[in-house]
């Protein structure tokens, strides 16, 4: 495996005043028609001006000689190098992969559509050009395979599995440093770290998505059915306890029963009540 080595390069300037001089005697000589002295002038100048190296920030030039990697520059500005050396240039820059929606099962084998949004740069410049065949290819397919296995990891949501203590639509947090984490164990091998790894879009496929929402409004209306329930049974308590309390009325067992079956009905109903005036006695 190889590992990533920081070359030093010369500075280009002094070499440049060098090429001038050389194209100054090599002109020179043509003028004076020493054609012998001439030559080697020129053939020196070609050698020297073509190991320039312009370098911008955050980029590196990968430098190969005679099929052995020699090392990365990296430090921006003018520099020389062996003319002999195969550059390949690439770029430190962060870059942004805003993957395409995934349509896979979820641990329980729901279908799901998912997709993220990853943060990725080159760390390591030999693995990125010597370890795989192209990088940024290689940060595409291991990013999708990431988002798949997440995907196929953890349920969208803990309706069907109440005991999951991560999930793909309440654990956003954990599930994204999950994938970053995947991501950069995957990455490793070709020298890209991942900065940051987000999930951009979470839904249930479209085949379901319509019984899973209907699913969520069931559950919606029995969460607050039962909090109405728990409200109006404090309610009736208090109501019972207040009466008993001042002896406003003595109610034997199966009026009371009656008046907590009416109370209910008046706060767990759905609908507005109709009072009905009782003209008579409490037997009747």
């Amino acid at each position: 495996m190889n590992e990533e080595k920081i070359l030093k390069p010369a500075s280009g300037y002094g070499i440049a005043v060098l090429c001038l001089a050389l194209l100054a005697g090599t002109i020179f000589a043509f003028s004076m028609k020493l054609v012998l002295l001439a030559a080697p002038f020129l053939l020196l100048f070609a050698f020297f001006s073509k190991g320039f190296l312009i370098l911008n920030p955050n980029e590196a030039t990968v430098l190969v000689l005679f099929g052995t990697y020699s090392g990365t520059v990296k430090d921006s500005g003018f520099h020389w190098v062996n003319p002999f050396y195969i550059r390949s240039n690439i770029s430190l820059r962060a870059r942004n992969l805003n993957g395409q929606s995934l349509k896979v099962n979820d641990k329980i084998g729901n279908p799901v559509e998912i997709a993220a949004v990853i943060v990725w740069q080159v760390k390591d410049t030999a693995k990125a050009s010597f370890e795989v065949d192209d990088y940024t290819k290689y940060v595409h397919i291991q990013s999708e395979a990431a988002v798949r296995h997440l995907a196929g990891a953890c349920p969208y949501d803990n309706f069907e599995e109440e005991t999951a203590e991560v999930t793909l639509r309440g654990g956003a947090e954990k599930v994204n440093q999950m994938l970053e984490n995947e991501l950069n164990e995957r990455l490793a091998p070709a020298g890209i770290k991942v900065l940051e790894a987000r999930i951009s879009h979470l839904a249930y496929a479209q085949e379901i998505a319509g019984a899973m929402l209907r699913r969520q409004q069931a559950s919606a209306v029995v969460a607050a059915r039962r909090q109405i329930v728990e409200g109006a049974v404090g309610m009736v308590e208090m109501a019972l306890a207040k009466l008993s309390e001042r002896e406003i009325v003595h109610l034997d067992e199966e009026r009371k029963a009656a008046m907590v079956s009416n109370l209910l009905v008046v706060l767990c109903g759905d609908k507005e009540v109709n009072p009905i005036v009782n003209t008579g006695t409490l037997h009747h």
